[in-house]
């Protein structure tokens, strides 16, 4: 039997769904950065060291980024096996509970080393769960996208991490108008709390969107693989390597300047946590605005390019110039 004919609006569907899910879990991955840089310190790692506080709770932070590619490897084998939907709506809701779970935990104080290990197991779930959801976002807007627009479809998924990012800290610079105390037993908890009403909101969003056509189409002619990630590594494996090289140095720069900048203006230099957070979400709005964006690159790049036979062989050789550039170093 031919498949329906898909709905028109359904690449809409996708690309927002796309942009909300990545929003809420980065939204979730980014409000815990800014409590290791304010809170678990003190609440999950006392010492009498300040500073080896600090590193115990950004050494959690860190666990979570040695779990993304887990989730991607993960994810990425279930995506292709059961489907994209499935695993992306098993992304988000691993996320949503693991980030509610830390907002509940009790401190050292009160059930001693049982609270930093099971803060480390929740943010395992947490890095396993992103990890999954970038990818599998990418390719669900991609792959509901228009014949010729598959790149800007995509591209809104990579919207969702500087909205999470900017989402996070307005949460956070809401909740440091509190006096200390009240901050540090309840007022934190706030933000990771307000996960469970973002997570109905992108699991509502997603149930509005189909399964993926092409996993629909490969599915139906028996033609999905046993083992997806065997065949990723056999085929890809250089490039899978060049992608994680070129994608250290920029990262790394976006969380020195998030995080770690957070724990020392309020430590070292004396700067309030709502100054800095204040200072940070106006630089974060102001260099992602959808003028300066990858995003609005892109789509002028594309619409160019369907004009255009020869802007489209000279964005190819552009983008190609800048991987280069960027795979140098």
């Amino acid at each position: 039997m031919a498949n329906p004919k898909p709905s028109t609006r359904q690449p809409v569907r996708a690309a927002a769904a796309a942009f909300i899910g990545t929003m809420i879990e980065w939204y979730d991955f980014y409000i815990y950065a800014t409590a290791a840089a304010l809170v678990f310190g003190e609440l999950y790692f006392p010492s009498e060291d300040r500073f080896v506080s600090t590193m115990a709770s950004f050494a959690t932070f860190a666990v979570g980024f040695f779990a993304r590619p887990l989730g991607g490897l993960i994810f990425g084998h279930l995506g292709d096996r059961i489907g994209r939907k499935k695993a992306l709506m098993t992304t988000l809701m691993m996320m949503g509970v693991a980030t509610v779970c830390v907002g509940l935990l009790p401190s050292y104080a009160s059930v001693g080393m049982l609270a930093p290990v099971l803060l480390v197991l929740l943010r395992v779930v947490q890095g396993i769960a992103v990890g999954g959801e970038w990818g599998g976002a990418v390719l669900m807007a991609g792959e509901h996208a228009p014949e010729g627009r598959r790149t800007f479809f995509a591209s809104f998924a990579q919207l969702g991490s500087p909205a999470g990012l900017i989402l996070s800290l307005l949460a956070f610079r809401s909740v440091t108008s509190l006096d200390k105390a009240d901050f540090l037993s309840w007022g934190w908890r706030l933000p990771f709390l307000v996960s469970a009403v973002l997570l109905v909101i992108g699991i509502m969003i997603r149930l509005g969107v189909n399964e993926s056509p092409e996993f629909e189409k490969l599915r139906d002619q028996r033609r999905t693989l046993k083992l997806p990630v065997a065949e990723v590594f056999r085929s890809s494996w250089g490039l899978v390597l060049l992608c994680i090289g070129a994608n250290t140095i920029g990262i790394a720069g976006v969380y020195f300047t998030n995080t770690f900048m957070i724990a020392y203006t309020t430590q070292y230099v004396g700067i309030t946590r709502s100054l800095i957070l204040d200072c940070l979400s106006s630089s974060s709005s102001c260099s992602r605005s959808p003028r300066g964006s990858p995003n609005a690159w892109a789509a002028h790049a594309s619409s160019n390019a369907r004009r255009s036979p020869r802007c489209s062989r000279r964005i190819r050789c552009s983008c190609s110039c800048k991987a280069a550039r960027s795979c140098r170093w």
